[in-house]
């Protein structure tokens, strides 16, 4: 995992730690695909093995794949996308309620209104702030859901609620629950890829994207954010042709037999299945990581002519190519929304860098015809508060009682505005939607019944909501 962090992926690390592992595919695997057949979405509760192979949902699926674009640290729902007017009626008066703070050196009682402008946009009349002018022209393809609610006020364990349904640490993610309930439509691209983000991992590192106690199978992939993304993809000028498959076959062969006499070794079985998508994967990763070949007018459109948009506008045009070719679950993370202080100048630049193309990846997955099967996600771990922190250079503390994310495609309805927070912002009252309602519900448009989609673990059957209250979010759906 070092060499994610120091940006120097190598195919031998890729291999050895990709969750999809990858290296020897034989001619004979080739020539079979076409004679796989789906498996149960329920695995057995028994001796099990476990692969990539699709799977029949448990009902009729809207969603085929999903792209998350996670925007770590917190937006500020109250300046984005939940305008208060009577938190700007009252600003720089006192907030006379309880109110909950993360940092309560710098707190304050006293009112923030946004400092930006609020409009209603589209046929559906949803109301934007001027900071996201591009949102603003999708918003008839789009739910805003006004009342998010996880209710535990720190970075760490909000982000573990909705990237895991669960605050306790190692538990699976999302990305893998999903693959191992439909396996992947592609068998030479990794099911699930995570798009790094150049300044860094996100707080809680690789656990976002972490298989938990489900097999190694179902972890993210990890992807550079520059080219090469996954560096020595191809082989030695000395190793291509016919000596690379002679000893493909003869590494095979070794696995498969160290494989019978370790029978139920899912880590094993795991590894094998990696290095064998490692070999397709110099077929055709190279083409489907390759935005270069793209039209300049789709380039432009994602706003790769922009230093300030090039890199999420190029992750973005990426995750389309992905999901295209098969990818069930790509994930994008954005950091510095975090805006402890220096509001003013640190959200319009956060803005600034994802409007543009998160805009793009809507119109384009709607003008190819994927937006009716891929889900868009785009929101944080958290909103902010209505007071102000740090009254020397304003900012906002964090808030997980009451925020706002959107949902776009796969069976979400267009044009809708969901729930409620209180006069201030601080407090989901109506339609309250918790991370385990957000959990079903997608699960729900991929076709999976969250009671029925189940992993056997030292005698317990586990699952992503682990028995907690929750309901499928009907009012937002297609």
């Amino acid at each position: 995992m070092r060499a994610f962090q120091c940006g120097c992926l190598t195919r031998r690390h890729f291999l050895a730690s990709g969750s999809m592992g990858i290296g020897s595919v034989a001619l004979a695997w080739l020539l079979n695909e076409e004679c796989l057949l789906a498996a149960p979405a329920r695995p057995e509760l028994g001796p099990r093995h476990f692969d990539l192979n699709p799977k029949q949902p448990h009902h009729p699926a809207r969603a085929r794949s999903m792209i998350s674009l996670f925007m770590q640290g917190g937006p500020s729902h109250l300046d984005l996308l939940d305008p208060k007017s009577e938190l700007t009626r009252l600003d720089g008066g006192n907030f006379t309620g309880e109110i909950k703070y993360d940092n309560a050196g710098e707190a304050s009682a006293k009112l923030l209104a946004s400092p930006w402008k609020f409009a209603k946009h589209g046929q559906c009349g949803t109301e934007v702030s001027e900071l996201l002018p591009h949102l603003a022209e999708i918003v008839d393809d789009v739910t805003v859901i006004r009342s998010m609610h996880t209710g535990v006020n720190n970075h760490n364990l909000s982000i573990r609620a909705l990237q895991t349904g669960r605050i306790p640490a190692g538990r699976p993610s999302l990305g893998s629950w999903l693959l191992h309930g439909l396996g992947s439509e592609s068998q030479n691209l990794p099911a699930f890829v995570v798009l790094e983000d150049p300044a860094g991992l996100p707080v809680e590192g690789i656990h976002n994207w972490s298989n938990g106690w489900l097999p190694s199978l179902y972890q993210g992939t990890v992807v550079r954010h520059r080219e090469p993304r996954i560096l020595d993809l191809d082989p030695p000028p000395h190793l291509q042709g016919g000596i690379q498959d002679d000893y493909r076959n003869y590494l095979q062969t070794l696995n498969h037999r160290h494989l019978e006499s370790h029978p139920g070794e899912l880590d094993l079985e795991a590894r094998i299945a990696s290095f064998e998508l490692a070999a397709r994967m110099q077929l055709t990763a190279k083409e489907a990581l390759d935005i270069g070949g793209e039209p300049a007018w789709v380039q432009k459109m994602y706003g790769l002519d922009e230093p300030a948009t090039r890199d999420f506008g190029s992750r973005c045009l990426l995750a389309r190519r992905l999901v295209e070719r098969g990818v069930r679950f790509v994930q994008l993370f954005k950091s510095n929304w975090d805006h402890h202080n220096n509001l003013l100048l640190g959200l319009p630049a956060s803005c600034q860098a994802v409007d543009r193309p998160v805009a793009a990846l809507v119109k384009d997955l709607r003008a190819r015809g994927l937006l009716e099967t891929t889900i868009v996600h785009w929101g944080g771990e958290m909103g902010r508060l209505p007071v102000v922190q740090n009254l020397a250079n304003p900012g906002r503390d964090h808030n997980t009682y009451g925020f706002s994310m959107w949902l776009a495609g796969g069976g979400i309805r267009g044009g809708v505005v969901y729930g409620e927070t209180d006069d201030f912002g601080y407090q989901a009252v109506k339609n309250i939607v918790t991370h385990n309602d957000y959990h079903a519900t997608l699960l729900h448009l991929f076709g999976l019944d969250y009671q029925r989609l189940l992993y056997l673990r030292n005698g317990r059957e586990e699952s992503l909501l682990d028995n907690q209250p929750c309901r499928i979010v009907r009012e937002v759906l297609s």
